[in-house]
């Protein structure tokens, strides 16, 4: 069985310094950092990227969100692809360096983004959020579904929290996902201590 793992999703909320200052406490703990910054520019997400290289973040810890000309650029690990980024099979011909993530909502999508050539995928939300209110959470029997439809991981993500953990490996889950859970919380390096424990007991 593989090692479950956690990944921290920047939130666009917080400023870069912020961010970063984060980053670098947590980042011994997480297995990636996903920069998901919708509202900066690729130079924006550049600068960001280089601050967290001087902060000594490992580049093989990062992905980024859709930006596939910094990802390669910086050297990174990889990018998570949305359902308005370049096709998983257009990145993977032409950056076939990159790890390569899908966000996806449904078992076909699942499906299609792993035929594309997609390494892991990121499923949600699986519980209520604020950053996703008014919207029907998918639930554990969703997430399941996608993971037993595909041979890649799947990753959970939205409103899960520590006690939630067992409940999402037990669906099927390659590991979880973080936003707010984390980066907003009054303090970051507890939390993901927290969820890293569940994640290794269970």
């Amino acid at each position: 069985m593989h090692r479950k793992e956690l990944h921290v999703v920047s939130t666009g909320k917080q400023d870069p310094e912020q961010l970063v200052k984060i980053i670098e406490k947590i980042h011994p703990f997480i297995d990636a950092v996903h920069i998901r910054e919708k509202e900066r520019t690729a130079l924006e997400v550049f600068k960001i990227v280089e601050s967290l290289e001087v902060s000594q973040v490992p580049l093989s810890k990062i992905i980024i969100n859709d930006r596939v000309d910094v990802a390669s650029a910086k050297g990174v690990e990889g990018v998570q692809l949305s359902n308005q980024s370049l096709p998983a099979a257009v990145v993977k011909k032409s950056f076939p360096h990159l790890r390569i993530g899908s966000s996806v909502h449904s078992v076909e999508e699942a499906r299609i983004a792993e035929m594309q050539g997609a390494d892991y995928l990121l499923f949600g939300h699986i519980f209520e959020t604020p950053s996703k209110a008014g919207m029907t959470p998918r639930g554990t029997s969703q997430l399941k579904a996608v993971c037993e439809a595909v041979t890649i991981p799947v990753l959970a993500i939205g409103g899960i929290k520590p006690e939630d953990v067992k409940r999402v490996t037990l669906a099927g889950a390659s590991g979880i996902a973080m936003m707010s859970g984390i980066l907003l919380a009054e303090s970051p390096l507890a939390e993901v201590t927290a969820y890293r424990q569940k994640l290794l007991i269970e």
